[in-house]
């Protein structure tokens, strides 16, 4: 379990694909400090740790990970958010992002606002995912509230912290962003879905 209060953009080192795997090598600065079997959030997705080598470690994205996410768009140099899962006794900065990815979006347009930035994105809202005014998402694993939601779009603010402390810095239009819809409004949706398909609402 993770909160989408990101730690720092890890960079990516080495890509090696191994049949419909895809074994991704990063670097960043408490890389000598995570443990074989490790559970860290990259760009939202919940991977493993499998392998660690001086300041670099290693983690696999299988088929079904690398389908419903970015990950398989990573190019060596780029940049990854990460955020290792949350300690019991810790403060809830963010929300409770499970670090499993729903589906990606595409940016559709960045507004720069007097030192603050909003980013639209589009989905596929046919999925069946939705967004709520005010409401929580994860954005390549980031934390943010939902501005101007729409079906099949919405709106984020970022702040220059979070700019600069993530790979938001380097979004423009058309980057394939993960994301994770809040768990509340995703069992919401399911069982409303489940009333209309057997015929039960409006009885």
């Amino acid at each position: 379990m993770f909160s989408g209060i990101v730690e720092e953009p890890a960079k990516v080192v080495a890509i090696v694909k191994d049949q419909e795997n895809l074994h991704i090598t990063l670097t960043c600065s408490f890389a000598e400090n995570l443990k074989i079997d490790q559970s860290v959030s990259h760009n939202g997705v919940c991977l493993t740790v499998v392998k660690k080598e001086g300041n670099t470690y290693t983690v696999t994205a299988i088929k079904e990970t690398l389908e419903k996410s970015n990950l398989g768009l990573l190019k060596v140099g780029d940049k990854v958010n990460l955020e290792r899962s949350m300690k019991i006794d810790s403060l809830l900065d963010g929300h409770l992002v499970q670090g499993h990815v729903d589906q990606t979006a595409t940016c559709s347009e960045v507004k720069e606002a007097d030192g603050s930035w909003y980013y639209t994105f589009k989905y596929d809202s046919k999925i069946g995912n939705i967004t709520v005014e005010k409401g929580s998402v994860s954005v390549n694993g980031v934390s943010l509230t939902v501005v101007n939601s729409q079906e099949g779009s919405f709106q984020v603010a970022i702040i220059p912290y979070t700019y600069e402390h993530t790979n938001f810095h380097e979004f423009k239009v058309g980057t394939v962003v993960n994301l994770e819809f809040d768990i509340v409004g995703k069992y919401i949706s399911r069982l409303l879905k489940q009333y209309l398909d057997s015929g039960l609402l409006g009885r």
